[in-house]
């Protein structure tokens, strides 16, 4: 199997060679490999590639893939109203 041709993460086109490479210099968490390589950063926020790669992190780590974190979730601080967005004075 030649890893460059397996897609582990569609939406930011991000190969299993890669993440392999990553693993291999020891970056082992997802949100390493996010911030690295912006897997779980596309459209899908993570929806198709998450599984994907935890599964590749608890094979490398041996760990069970109960134990390997997915990726945080960042709420916002505050929230935006749509009317402030838009620019208008209107109430």
């Amino acid at each position: 199997m030649d890893k460059k041709n397996v897609i582990m993460c569609r939406c930011e086109d991000v190969d299993l060679e890669t993440i392999h490479d990553y693993l291999q210099q020891g970056f082992v968490t997802f949100e390493d490999l996010k911030r690295l390589t912006r897997v779980g950063m596309g459209a899908c926020q993570g929806s198709t590639c998450l599984h994907l790669i935890r599964q590749e992190i608890a094979s490398f780590t041996m760990q069970p893939l109960e134990k390997v974190a997915g990726h945080r979730v960042r709420p916002f601080i505050s929230g935006v109203k749509l009317k402030d967005l838009s620019g208008q004075e209107n109430d």
